[in-house]
């Protein structure tokens, strides 16, 4: 569906009153309601919804006649039971642009303007997916009242929302300091993936899949960095599907995003935290630097951190200290960089750490950083009417792979295992430490696979 004019990647009939649709909507929920319709399965609800909403459309279809209005067409009828499901179930008229598998990212910068980035790199200009701002907002609370395991505001008291949306994209919400309320969601499109998978999609190499897959089989902890909408998390879901499915693992999110507690053929014995902001009342909250400290109490064999964030990164170096093979992913422009971003969060924490004090709990508990970079091609087409290039526009690839292997005052020593050269290519660096080696030769790594271009 991407390669196609803008105008067709929005479904919905403009002529169609959304006031009207709003009224069958709230109707058919006063109906499910009273039917006590409260099954888990949500196809049967849908069902429910859709049964109301056909009933509801023929009750009505007198009205039209009785005050000499024309009667809407079996198509329209049908436009307004999608909305009518979309705005109960789904996420509104932005589900249009969730369905479409190659977008990648959807920014609306207030109602009348709404960008579309596909997966290779192509821009376009979507259509509006709410008539003003007071609907845009509306339509973002009723989506956080169905999401997360917690309440999530969205008002001037609260003027910024993160979230997951039912399909897996992480939604980035902002009101109040921005003329119009601005929405980013970024979709998700590889939840399940594997390091095979990547290899395909070209991030890394198959030495290179081998290497990450011995260091996580030993328990190695490993800190995946990156600038935005680099991969981070792609790789980091690839990276978990490599570890055992007896183990017990804890992942730990500001919002759910992962959801790798739903792949139950994988992980059966997982557990997913969301930190919880406080409520009205400013209390009630639960942050992640809690949930880290928390989960070593549940008889973790690992504890995965979403992304590092801020101050919860000095309570994921003292889990990742106790040798509980964690990962995480932190936003950094080199994997050398990712030790100053750490040291910058730990700062911000109670604790307080300097630089040094950071550098020697690093040292005592990350194994492997891994960088992985986009790369945007030279004069990438935007067009507000149609898509004018349909060839990829960005790669994403591994450039760096660091081993850390100590620290002396203000600096982390570590060894860059995999480099880039001069022509772009990954090779193999420095040597592994002894220790390192031993271990992940017990896991199918051996010197045979090590050395030369990757």
């Amino acid at each position: 569906m991407s390669m196609i004019e803008t105008t067709q990647l929005q479904k919905n009939d403009i002529g169609i009153d959304k006031e009207y649709v709003r009224k069958v909507r709230h109707e058919v929920a006063r109906r499910l309601a009273l039917k006590n319709i409260s099954t888990s399965e949500e196809s049967l609800r849908k069902q429910a919804a859709i049964e109301e909403a056909i009933a509801i459309l023929e009750e009505r279809a007198s009205d039209f006649i009785l005050n000499g209005r024309r009667m809407p067409t079996i198509e329209e009828d049908q436009q307004i039971i999608e909305q009518v499901v979309a705005g109960m179930f789904g996420v509104g008229n932005l589900q249009s642009y969730l369905d479409d598998d190659q977008i990648e990212n959807i920014d609306i910068n207030g109602p009348e303007e709404v960008w579309i980035t596909f997966a290779n790199g192509v821009k376009v200009r979507g259509l509006p997916v709410a008539k003003d701002s007071e609907e845009l907002v509306d339509l973002i609370r009723q989506i956080a009242m169905r999401s997360g395991i917690s309440e999530r505001r969205f008002d001037t008291a609260h003027p910024e929302l993160d979230m997951r949306l039912p399909d897996g994209s992480r939604l980035s919400g902002l009101m109040s300091v921005t003329k119009y309320p601005t929405i980013s969601v970024r979709k998700h499109r590889y939840v399940d993936v594997t390091l095979e998978q990547e290899i395909e999609m070209g991030l890394l190499s198959p030495q290179v899949a081998l290497f990450l897959s011995a260091c996580v089989r030993a328990s190695k902890n490993i800190i995946v960095c990156g600038r935005t909408n680099s991969g981070k998390t792609t790789l980091l879901r690839a990276l978990i599907n490599e570890i055992p499915a007896r183990e017990r693992i804890i992942t730990i999110e500001q919002s759910f995003e992962l959801g790798i507690d739903q792949l139950k053929d994988r992980h059966p014995d997982c557990i997913a935290l969301e930190a919880r902001l406080p409520n009205t009342e400013g209390v009630g909250e639960v942050s992640m630097a809690d949930l880290v400290r928390r989960s070593l109490r549940m008889n973790p064999d690992r504890v995965i951190v979403g992304e590092t964030l801020g101050p919860e990164i000095v309570a994921l170096l003292n889990a990742m200290s106790q040798g509980f093979g964690s990962l995480s992913t932190i936003h950094s422009d080199s994997s050398a960089g990712a030790f100053r971003r750490i040291s910058s969060y730990a700062l911000q924490a109670v604790e307080r750490l300097p630089m040094d004090a950071t550098n020697l709990l690093i040292a005592g508990s990350i194994n492997f950083v891994v960088h992985v970079e986009l790369t945007q091609k030279v004069g990438a087409e935007v067009s507000s009417e149609k898509i004018v290039n349909q060839e990829k526009q960005v790669t994403r690839h591994v450039t760096s792979i660091r081993e850390v292997v100590g620290a002396e005052g203000n600096m982390v020593i570590s060894n860059e295992v995999f480099k880039t050269d001069e022509f772009g290519k990954l090779i193999s660096g420095a040597p592994l430490t002894t220790s390192s080696y031993n271990d992940l030769s017990e896991f199918g790594y051996s010197a045979k696979t090590y050395g030369g271009e990757f």
